[in-house]
């Protein structure tokens, strides 16, 4: 894929983890992190140019406070904001479309997302084609979008999708009923601003959604073909901060660490992704969001654990080192043993904050699964999944999944 890193070496077999064996590339917006942070809005939007900005948020987040503290930091930068909350989850294209209308017809110049990652693809899908003709989904693949977007400043209120660091937009097509995955370098956000204390006022099952979504993220780009030394190190710790924290947000909301350290997931496994590409969870996934209109963190958490079985034939010693970011004592153990109890593990988590245990809860049968594995072998991330899958194997891992 044009903008992944190289895949690792290989050598008698075996990945070969050395930096200086083959050329990587890493994409990162600047990054504000920290409590208070959204205070750096206005700053930021004015250091992109912004004149009127246009604000792509969600009813949820204007209800929680957070659309009227970010206006009022944007108008003490002297600058003259117009808003635009029809957003949905999981983002639609006519969405996109009426966005981007209002976008042209306000004479907006920056984007700014504040919200999850329904809210950040919907920036980025009107930033896309406020630089680009055509319809959104004309931009599906890798590395269409050829023309200059607009700047794009992302504020993200949950603790899992890492849109606001990433090079993906991912858009639903209402008349096909699949999502479709953009991507490309050219949609790396110019600035990410991470405040833990939007984090705070998410429903308990955006909360868990977001930080299974976080969590795989964290594991497939790790497994990834296109994973590099640099991505690994964002991965693993992603992995063990959703691990040791997630639970404790639950329990917790307004427990102030807590909710740092998943922010802090969130963002790395944003920067393992965007770098590493993802996998077979992903690519199932959003074929199961687009025909059902599903909480996408809620079905990785459901397919994830059959997943990690499925890919641990390939590279069974990668999941070592994931199992022991997760907490797991697993030293000495070989790979697929150390997976079996990694997927066990995240199922326990899974069952923790609240998610089903298969997609048929979630409103899947049986006669779904041939157009689902059909539709996931057109998905990008399953390009880069470790373990080649043909349309009969994806079939299969639905089955499980079930």
């Amino acid at each position: 894929m044009a903008t992944a890193a190289p895949a690792e070496p290989v050598v008698d077999g075996h990945p070969h983890d050395d930096a200086g064996s083959g050329l990587v590339k890493f994409h990162a917006p600047e990054v504000v992190f920290g409590i208070g942070s959204l205070g750096e809005a206005g700053f930021s939007a004015a250091r992109l140019g912004a004149r009127r900005p246009m604000i792509v948020t969600d009813p949820g987040i204007i209800e929680a406070g957070w659309v009227d503290e970010l206006l009022g930091h944007l108008r003490e930068s002297r600058l003259d904001p117009v808003l635009w909350s029809a957003v949905t989850p999981n983002p639609k294209d006519h969405e996109i479309r009426a966005a981007y209308d209002h976008y042209r017809a306000m004479d907006a110049d920056v984007l700014i997302a504040i919200g999850g990652g329904s809210c950040i693809d919907a920036a980025k899908g009107v930033a896309i084609l406020s630089g680009n003709d055509g319809d959104i989904l004309d931009y599906a693949g890798v590395d269409q979008v050829t023309h200059p977007i607009p700047p794009l400043l992302m504020i993200p209120s949950t603790s899992g999708t890492g849109a606001d660091v990433s090079q993906f937009c991912i858009v639903t097509d209402t008349d096909r009923h699949v999502k479709i995955t953009i991507m490309g370098r050219a949609l790396v956000p110019d600035i990410s601003i991470t405040d833990p204390r939007l984090l705070m006022t998410m429903p308990e099952q955006l909360n868990a959604a977001t930080g299974l979504d976080a969590l795989t993220h964290g594991i497939e780009s790790f497994v990834s073909l296109a994973h590099n030394p640099l991505a690994d190190i964002h991965a693993l710790n992603a992995v063990g901060l959703v691990c040791h924290h997630l639970r404790t947000t639950m329990t917790a909301p307004t427990e102030e660490y807590a909710r740092t350290k998943m922010a802090q997931a969130s963002l790395q496994a944003g920067l393992a992704f965007t770098n590493a590409i993802l996998g077979a969870t992903h690519a199932m996934s959003h074929q199961v969001g687009g025909l059902l209109d599903a909480p996408h963190g809620v079905v990785n958490g459901v397919l994830l654990p059959h997943v990690i079985r499925y890919n641990a034939r390939a590279t069974p010693d990668r999941f070592v080192d994931l199992a022991r970011s997760a907490g797991l004592h697993v030293d000495g153990m070989p790979g697929d043993e150390a997976a079996e109890l990694l997927a066990a593990h995240v199922r326990r988590l899974a069952d923790d904050v609240g998610v089903p245990k298969g997609l048929r809860e979630l409103g899947v049968s049986e006669a779904d699964i041939p157009r689902l594995a059909h539709t996931t072998l057109d998905d990008a991330c399953l390009t880069t999944n470790p373990r080649s899958a043909t349309e009969s194997d994806v079939e299969n891992l639905f089955r499980e999944a079930l």
